[in-house]
């Protein structure tokens, strides 16, 4: 989906985690399937010893973002204390929700990439980026008496942005609490992640996540939620953009494409289908990332060998799908590459 951006005051938010038609994380209150994960957030907010700094993991679409507000909604409306509900909820009217909701508490600041000069959204979290907390951090804090942080994704941080990031990890300013959403939590500095407390938020079975998509969908058939629902690999996230335009269709070749790497003329062929569709490469790529992220997990489960190589793949791919993105370059070079790549990782580790 395209990025979109609404302008609150004088700042742009980005929204590349909107789906279209679909409310954004921060306008979402339901948090579906991560219960576990939720009861140890709130255990330690309302114990009134929360941690400087939290990192959410996990893959895409899973809920990290609806946590993320959800954390921030109850600390700015209520602190550090269990004066609020044991769930961590704030009711939909109450002033807080709304602020967030619409990008304008005072109190939350949300961390992401932006666009360059050229429009295109940064293929980077960039220390400039990061050095607005330094700012943010200096102002007085809202009515709630905290100031909130959200970093989505900390994956996107280059090295400048990671080391400014540690830098405020080490002496963090009081009632204060960042949160760090990541999808691969390996590729952050040891350091970071000592600093943080971690909640692994998990994929959502297929019965949780067909009562989700029921809600969500009602309009579609409950065979075709079923298939959405084992193409999304637990992701509500991911079955609602398979929902939309060509997502299926995008789904089922990167699945193929995992196996039929590296098909030259086939390769070329998915390039050209995938540039004339609106947001196809992105789609596609997201849609590779779960197929082989899914792979990789079950091959993990097996005990089976060599998987650090899988997820340098998979690393080396994200990367340079992003930078394709980001630069507007042919896609058909890089689905060569990737091809490319795939194959090669694949007669050194195994096939999945």
């Amino acid at each position: 989906m395209a990025p979109r951006t609404r302008t609150i005051k004088t700042e742009e938010v980005v929204e590349t985690d909107r789906i279209e038609g679909f409310p954004h994380p921060r306008e979402t209150l339901r948090l579906a399937g991560q219960d576990a994960a939720l009861a140890r957030a709130a255990r330690a907010i309302r114990g009134e010893h929360p941690p400087q700094a939290w990192l959410i993991c996990g893959p895409p679409g899973i809920g990290k973002a609806t946590l993320a507000y959800r954390i921030a909604r109850y600390l700015l409306a209520f602190g550090a204390k269990a004066s609020g509900p044991e769930d961590l909820s704030v009711p939909e009217r109450d002033a807080v929700a709304l602020q967030v909701a619409a990008g304008a508490h005072s109190g939350l600041l949300v961390l992401k990439r932006g666009f360059n000069d050229a429009g295109k959204l940064m293929s980077v979290l960039g220390v400039d980026v990061i050095r607005k907390l330094q700012g943010f951090f200096g102002m007085t804090s809202g009515a709630g008496g905290w100031r909130v942080v959200i970093v989505d994704t900390a994956d996107d941080m280059n090295d400048a942005a990671a080391n400014a990031l540690l830098k405020l990890l080490e002496e963090p300013p009081a009632r204060a609490m960042l949160i760090l959403l990541s999808n691969t939590p390996g590729r952050l500095l040891p350091t970071i992640r000592s600093r943080c407390q971690r909640l692994d938020l998990r994929p959502l079975d297929a019965a949780s996540l067909e009562v989700e998509l029921e809600r969500l969908l009602p309009d579609r058939d409950a065979s075709e939620r079923a298939a959405l629902a084992r193409l999304s690999g637990g992701s509500v996230g991911m079955a609602l953009r398979l929902a939309s335009g060509d997502g299926v269709e995008l789904a089922r070749e990167a699945d193929r494409f995992l196996d039929s790497a590296p098909d030259l003329a086939a390769t070329l062929t998915l390039a050209d289908r995938i540039s004339r569709i609106t947001d196809g490469l992105d789609s596609f790529a997201a849609f590779l990332h779960e197929a082989l992220t899914a792979r990789i997990r079950a091959r993990a489960l097996q005990d089976a060998p060599h998987l650090d190589r899988w997820t340098e793949c998979l690393t080396r791919l994200d990367s340079s799908f992003a930078r394709t993105s980001a630069l507007n370059l042919d896609p058909r070079q890089t689905l060569v590459s990737a091809a490319t790549t795939l194959s090669q990782t694949s007669r050194r580790a195994g096939s999945l």
